[in-house]
Order: C-alpha cells, then structure tokens, then sequence
C-alpha cells in the first residue's frame, strides 16, 4: 500500500494540494475525478516524484519509491525525433537494453497496441490517438509495477479510447497497480475499482467504485455526478 500522510504541495506561497491523508492500495485501478484546478495532475505528479511536497509524507512499501518500477503517461504525450519503434524502446535502451533486443520488444509491444504498421514512422507523424497508444507501450515495456496516467483519453474518439482501456483492463489483470484521472464519468465507471474525488486540492470523498456512485456521501460529488458545475 502507499499512504499519504498530511501530504501538501505549494506553489506562491498557498497550498495547491492537501493536506491530504489517504492509502491506495496494494491492487487495482483508482480513478481520480475532480473539476479542473481540482489538482488532478498535480497529485499524480506528487506520487511519481515530479512535483515537490512541501509538507507531510508519502511512506511506500519497502520504506521508499521504487523509481525505475514506475510509469508517467501524460495527457500530452512526449514525443521525440524518433521513429515509433525507437521511441516505446527508449525506456529499454536507458536501462541497458542492447538495440537489436530493445527494438525486437518495441515491436512486439507497438504491434499489441495496434501501431504494428506505423512503427517506422517518424512518431510526430502519429494521429492523436496513435501518439497515446505509443506512449502507453513506451510506458508497458518496462513492466511496471505502478503506472500513473493522466487524463490518456482526453480529446480521443470513442476507438482509440476503447483501445486504451483495454489495454489497461489487460495490464491491471496482470498485476500492475493502476492510478488514473480523468473527467470521463463513464470511464470511471467501467475501469474503477476505486474514486478519489479532489475538489479545490482536498480529497473530498474516496471510496469504492459501487460506493461512489451508487451512494455519495459528499454534496460536491452528488453535485458532480447530476452534471453541476463546480466551483
């Protein structure tokens, strides 16, 4: 399990998350919901040691993060001047992965996320929804234990999105822990196994799929899910 204890993180002086006190556990696939400014992104990035905590602590399994057993995938995917192919193998060749080994693996992983035909391709030449799938491979080909993704799906059509969800359902199957936002209601309903909602940086309510949205204790999230905006 990884638990947040008091966690904030600040920015000019005022908090823009927390504190924030919460366990994820051990398995599964939390979603993370909330209005934008919420501090969605910023709270995945606190888990994945890109943002500084100010306050507070995240105490990990072990006594501390396992770095290289992690995976960022952005709501903008980072693209380099690189073929496909070259790029899901990046993540292999930084942990010494020969060439020939590395791109033998990226092709495997690029044709299970259906880019089996645009691996040459320079990456900046991918649609959309092809950009994401290729960093959600460059993300898997490492095997991580936890992956993080921020709002993967936004601005997607309905196959890339269908694709991708997949692909995460297959993944959470398999073991990897699963941390994820996005504004999707019914997203969330097919992938969650558990919601945080976060509102002006607090969790205002965690609780499991059914629970969250079945009987939602707080006025914020009632509020959210009748389709009210929030302020």
């Amino acid at each position: 399990m990884i638990a947040l204890e008091g966690v904030e993180v600040r920015r000019g002086g005022r908090a823009i998350l927390g504190p924030l006190t919460l366990t994820l556990g051990a398995q599964g696939l939390t979603i993370v919901m909330g209005p934008n400014g919420s501090g969605k992104t910023t709270f995945l990035r606190a888990l994945h040691g890109l943002e500084r905590i100010a306050r507070g602590c995240v105490i990990w399994p072990g006594g501390g993060p396992d770095r290289q057993g992690q995976a960022f995938v952005f709501q903008q995917p980072v693209l380099m001047r690189r073929t496909v192919r070259d790029c899901i193998a990046f993540p292999l060749r930084l942990h010494g992965v020969g060439l020939r080994a590395a791109r033998d693996r990226a092709d495997a992983a690029g044709a299970e996320a259906g880019l089996a035909d645009r691996l040459h391709l320079p990456a900046q030449d991918l649609s959309g929804g092809e950009r994401q799938k290729m960093a959600l491979a460059r993300a898997l080909i490492v095997a991580p234990k936890l992956l993080f993704l921020d709002e993967p799906c936004a601005s997607l059509d309905g196959t890339s999105t269908r694709d991708i969800e997949a692909t995460l359902t297959r993944v959470r199957a398999g073991g990897t822990r699963i941390v994820m936002s996005t504004h999707d209601i019914g997203q969330a309903r097919r992938l969650a196994d558990d919601v945080i909602f976060l509102h002006r940086g607090l969790a205002v309510e965690c609780a499991v799929r059914d629970a969250f949205f079945g009987a939602a204790r707080t006025p914020e999230v009632q509020a959210w899910l009748r389709g009210d905006l929030l302020a």
